[in-house]
């Protein structure tokens, strides 16, 4: 766990729009009020059937799970992300969550544990080598926590570590040695739910000691769910579910994007060992911790629900605002997590090298659930098939949008322009009622860029991807208050045949005093089905107002970024990555050669430069920073528009600089991509040292 497994396993490893579908992505949700009372119940009753539905597991998931617990992924609260060892974690705040489980419908939408993290207990056990709770956060003891939490008719949930101390540096007691002890113990107090975690474990086997742990917890006749946080570093899904529920795939997740992202890249190839009794756990949730935007968060929810992961909560729910709400207690989401099947999605098309992944998961009722994940920094269009995403053949199919609870259909085809960072998910069946939906519609806009005091063109589509027509189709294109915007071609259709497309091409003039930066554009659309009712379609997307690089050549840490994401801290101009605070680095070193310009980075990383379509080459000293010159091991590769212009192999912390040159003529966006070398992110500083554009 904690500041030990960080190191360990990587300090660095952290290293709304659904138009496809006229849907909304990972993006806020239609306004409650766009729907009639009518239509909210039916959606409800719709959700609750379906958790119902989920939760009558087939008998033979209960035969496989062994134990016959956590048959879905288990769900609840972790104190840690949001308190770490801070006095705020206490008596009242445990006793605070289970009461807004219950009071804002969490526990309805499935949201069972109650669990407690590191530093509940005092730095030495009694003298009968009991553990005893701090009396300072729990002066009731943890039995009165646990029957406060049980009387609210949710389950409760504990910590220790598989070390004879746990991960806190204050040393508290670990459970090596005292296994059956603290089993008992546990089981008295009332416990549901144990954390086993990794630190302090004096180099004893893994499996040697969570399979004591495994043991004792069976001796106490008490069924408590297993979760085995051993961070993946000895390949626990491959052993770790003959003795326990759930297990940890990765090192601990941050409360931001390039974490989160990491986690997910490691833990989507695990899917063919995840299992109802038995799952992957990619670590607890941040949703609503402040590091990462909505539009992320929600992309955090739906990769971990399509995963079939825990959803542990790890904010403070007391101050959530009402988006962190709707994220946590979106039922139809939450239903994908929670199916019976017990199916782990798969990837349909890796996003690798272009940031668009599709992922799909088979459901108990034949239906799948499929994200559009968009990793990059842009909006992009991202697409597949329902064939692609194991359906039967069929006349069209029912899609509906599980961010904004409608239903369309579709011919087929799956897509959508998918905002930067966000994800559509989907719930696609062959329904033979199909035609009763609307037809689904893709929303499309080209154009990312207008320079300052030049207007822009831009062009905007709408696609019909249903099986049935699309009538009355009209777009609008809005943007900032005071920004001139006009079509020059039309902006209505009287129908749209399947397949057919409505294309507008528009002029946008910001004021001449706009500052650079990025400014929201929506196109809206609306329509009617063949049968005259109405539908309507949006996708937020954007437009940066961008200053053209000068003539000659520029060093990059000189021009204003596009984009800048890194896995560890901020990316920094003209110094090394250093640690997590901005301005923290060094020097750019590398081999003992010192750069006066260029960016420190840490793997994985991207960071986007406009080249506005008038530069030649880019070019670089690349290579691993000597301020980490132990265990780095870093790819460096330069994008332009979208295609890769050059890279290098895997660079070590032995070798000197290395020179680094790519065509990029006519592009407009230079992209700098630096990897983990194809080895896990471990300490990967990078520098992209006298980095210039020639223009």
């Amino acid at each position: 766990m904690r500041q030990l497994a960080i190191r360990t396993t990587g300090r660095r490893a952290a290293g709304a729009l659904a138009a496809a579908i006229l849907l909304c992505a990972a993006g806020p949700a239609a306004p409650a009020s766009a729907r009639t009372a009518e239509d909210r119940s039916a959606e409800d009753r719709t959700a609750q059937d379906r958790i119902a539905e989920d939760r009558a597991a087939p008998a033979a998931a209960r035969e496989a799970s062994g134990d016959g617990l956590a048959l879905t992924p288990p769900m609840g609260f972790n104190n840690w992300n949001s308190t770490h060892c801070r006095a705020e974690f206490n008596e009242q705040m445990v006793k605070g969550i289970a009461d807004i489980f219950v009071e804002k419908g969490l526990k309805d939408a499935g949201y069972t544990y109650v669990n407690l993290d590191d530093c509940w207990a005092l730095p030495e056990r009694d003298a009968g080598g009991k553990l005893v709770p701090d009396p300072a956060r729990f002066p009731n003891g943890i039995k009165a926590v646990a029957d406060y939490v049980h009387s609210q008719g949710l389950k409760f949930g504990i910590y220790t570590s598989a070390g004879t101390k746990t991960c806190n540096e204050a040393g508290f007691p670990g459970g090596l040695g005292h296994e059956y002890s603290d089993a008992q113990q546990f089981a008295d107090w009332g416990v549901d739910y144990l954390k086993y975690d990794n630190c302090n474990n004096q180099g004893v086997d893994a499996k040697q000691r969570y399979t004591t742990m495994r043991d004792a917890l069976k001796a106490t006749g008490r069924p408590i769910v297993y979760s085995i946080c051993e961070w993946g570093q000895n390949k626990p899904w491959e052993w770790a579910g003959e003795l326990g529920n759930l297990w940890r795939t990765t090192g601990d997740i941050s409360d931001n994007w390039s974490s989160m992202v990491s986690i997910l890249k490691k833990n989507l190839p695990l899917a063919p060992h995840a299992r109802p009794g038995n799952w992957n756990d990619p670590d607890m949730l941040e949703v609503g911790n402040g590091g990462m935007t909505g539009t992320e968060y929600r992309s955090h929810f739906s990769m971990w629900s399509i995963m079939a992961a825990p959803l542990l909560i790890g904010s403070d729910l007391r101050r959530a605002d009402g988006e962190t709400f709707e994220i946590l207690g979106n039922r139809e989401v939450v239903a994908v997590d929670q199916d019976p099947l017990g199916r782990q999605g798969t990837v349909v098309s890796s996003g690798e090298q272009n940031g668009r992944w599709v992922v799909a998961k088979e459901m108990a009722d034949g239906s799948r659930a499929v994200a559009l994940f968009n990793e990059s920094d842009s909006a992009q269009r991202i697409a597949t098939t329902a064939s692609d995403v194991g359906l039967p053949t069929a006349d069209a199919y029912r899609v509906r949008d599980l961010w904004q609870h409608e239903d369309f259909n579709s011919a087929g085809t799956l897509s959508a322009t998918v905002p930067a960072h966000g994800t559509v998910l989907l719930r696609v069946s062959a329904d033979p009622e199909w035609a009763a939906y609307p037809p689904a519609v893709e929303l499309g806009l080209d154009g990312r860029f207008a320079e300052t005091g030049r207007p822009a063109r831009t062009t905007t589509t709408v696609t019909n991807l249903g099986r049935t027509p699309a009538r009355r189709v009209s777009a609008r294109l809005t943007a900032p208050e005071g920004w001139q915007v006009k079509a020059s071609s039309p902006t209505s259709a009287k129908s749209l045949p399947p397949g057919g497309k409505l294309t507008t091409t528009w002029l946008l003039e910001p004021p001449r005093d706009t500052p650079p930066g990025s400014y929201d554009l929506t196109l809206r659309v609306a329509y009617s089905s063949p049968g005259g009712d109405a539908a309507e379609a949006r996708l937020p997307t954007g437009l940066s107002v961008v200053e053209p690089p000068p003539a000659g050549a520029s060093y990059v840490s000189d021009l204003p970024l596009l984009s800048a994401t890194n896995g560890w801290g901020p990316v920094e101009k003209d110094s090394s990555v250093g640690e997590s605070e901005a301005g923290d680095g060094n020097p750019l070193t590398i081999g003992g050669t010192v750069f006066t310009k260029g960016l420190g980075v840490h793997a994985p990383s991207a960071v986007e430069v406009y080249a506005g379509g008038g530069c030649e080459t880019f070019t670089a000293r690349v290579g691993v920073d000597d301020e980490e010159a132990v265990n780095g091991t870093v790819a460096f590769e330069v994008w332009a528009d979208g295609e890769k212009a050059a890279s290098t192999g895997v660079l070590t912390a032995d070798l000197p600089a290395q020179a680094l040159s790519a065509d990029v003529t006519g592009a407009d966006v230079v992209r700098l991509v630096v990897t983990d070398g194809g080895d896990g992110v471990d300490y990967d500083h990078a520098d992209w040292a006298e980095a210039e554009l020639s223009c």
